[in-house]
Parts: C-alpha cells; structure tokens; sequence
C-alpha cells in the first residue's frame, strides 16, 4: 500500500491561519470574559436599545384616553434611543466598546482601532440582536393593527436620493462624535462621552425620524426588516450609513485631527488584531482608543 505525502502548506494559508490564531487566542478559554463578553455584549445591548427605542413609537388604543392616536412624539422617541445609547455605552463599553451600531463599527475599522475579523463578530452579533429584539418586539405589540415594528421607510415625498443623503448626514456626525470624544490626544474633554455620543443618536432622530425614520444604525433597520418581510428601499438604510461613517473617519483623521501613524501600523492593526500597537501611556498624543478595558 503506498502512501501520499501531504501537499505542502501554502505561505497564504499559514498567514491566514496564524491571523485566526492571533485574533482568538485570548479568547479560547471560556474562563475569561473576552469571547463571552465583547462578542456577546454588542448582541445583548442591541436586544435593549431596540425594545426601549422602538417601543416608544407605538401606540395603544386606549379608548377613555383622548391621547389615543396622537401623531408620535418624535422628541420622545429620540430622547429615548440617545439616552439608551448612552446608558449602554457607560454600562458596557469597558466589556465591548459599546458596538451598537454597524457605521460605528465599520467607522473604528478604517480608523485602524479594531481588526476585521472583530468587526465582523461584532456585526454579526449586532445584526442577531436586531433581530431577536424586533421579534420581541413582535410578540408584545402582536395586537396593534398595522404594525411595522419601526421598520424605517421614506417619507411619502421623499426618493432614494434625498433619503440617501440624510442617512449620510445623521450617520456621519454619530460617527464624528465617537471619533472626537474617543481621541486621547485631546486635553480639553470633560464630562460624559457615553452621555455626548448619546445626544448625538437623539440629534440624528431629530433630523431624519420625519424623512426616512431615521435610520443611521443598519442592524436596527435590518432586524425589523427580516421580522416584517419587508425590504422596501432597504439599501438606503446600509449604503447611506456606510458612506457616513467612512466619509466621517476620512474628515477627522486625515483633515481635522491627522495622526502621524503609518500605512503599516494600520495594516497590521487591521489583520492581526494587535489593538495594543494605539493603547498608549497618557503622554503619547498619538494614541487614539475606543472605550475598551485596560
């Protein structure tokens, strides 16, 4: 009986393997909180943003309340998602980075400050979250007649290209306000960056809640999507933010705040994982972290 010899391993194929290696391997034992938590956390928070913000937006036919049928506050619906944002982001952005939001991640991704397997993760679990939340949401609000469980749409009078650009411009200034309150470089911040990012959110409702809904989170929109069956001018809601979020990372570190970090540090960042390489001392006024442990 003969044997064949294995075929040799390709370079590609041990680099690819060593990524996976270098990106899993703190977070191989189930003991610590790193798979358990960053991976799991973005899921979990998107599960209760949704059902606080979403939630807001019905309304319950109560036949002895004279408020039954009232056209929605958009005030309270974008107080409600940007102060759920900022309550999530103070209690879990020391275990994940607070990702709530695809734009954001994909913001932090250019910007060189998590590694593209991670940012899938995150997407990934972002995307469940919505879903599972919207199907929540579903069940709760199951005798409401015509329920759209938030699904964001245009605005009758609104096309896509008009649609397009306010998901760019809501998303874009979100995604600017992470990069600036995220920047260690700066000495002149004081109080709450959870709280700052927050009212960001609600100034995005503000915007954009009486045009398309206000979209700016695609996770968000996909979940009540899938959960309605109903992807009606759905692209807007993942291409618009996108754009914002990358146009935001281009105007703030390349034009308003430039580091001086290389094409190779960033390469390395964005395949190895090695977050550490920005997790500087204080008095370097390069380093620029998202919220994250020690």
């Amino acid at each position: 009986m003969h044997l064949r010899s294995c075929a040799p391993i390709s370079g590609q194929s041990l680099r690819f393997s060593r990524w996976i290696l270098v990106e899993l391997r703190p977070r191989l034992s189930w003991k610590q909180p790193a798979l358990t938590g960053k991976w799991v956390s973005p899921g979990t928070s998107e599960i209760r943003h949704i059902c606080i913000g979403s939630a807001l937006g019905f309304h319950y036919p109560v036949k002895n309340n004279q408020t039954a049928g009232a056209s929605q506050d958009n005030v309270k619906v974008s107080l409600a998602f940007g102060l759920s944002i900022a309550t999530l982001a103070q209690s879990v952005g020391h275990i994940s980075g607070a990702h709530l939001n695809p734009a954001v991640t994909l913001g932090l991704l250019l910007s060189c400050q998590i590694s593209i397997l991670r940012a899938i993760m995150y997407i990934i679990a972002q995307c469940v979250g919505a879903i599972v939340a919207t199907a929540i949401l579903s069940g709760v609000t199951s005798s409401l007649p015509d329920n759209s469980l938030g699904r964001n749409e245009l605005a009758p009078g609104v096309n896509s290209g008009q649609g397009l650009g306010i998901e760019i411009i809501g998303t874009l200034q979100l995604v600017l306000c992470v990069l600036a309150t995220t920047d260690r470089r700066r000495r002149d911040l004081g109080g709450s960056g959870p709280l700052a990012i927050g009212l960001s959110v609600a100034l995005g409702h503000l915007l954009a809640i009486d045009y398309t809904g206000c979209g700016i989170n695609p996770a968000r929109s996909f979940g009540s999507s899938v959960i309605t069956h109903n992807f009606k001018d759905h692209w807007i809601f993942w291409v618009g933010p996108f754009i914002g979020g990358a146009l935001a990372v281009l105007i703030y570190d390349f034009i308003l705040a430039p580091r001086s970090s290389d094409l190779t540090d960033r390469v390395k960042v964005w395949t190895s994982g090695q977050v550490e390489e920005y997790d500087l001392d204080g008095d370097d006024i390069n380093s620029r972290v998202e919220m994250k442990p020690k």
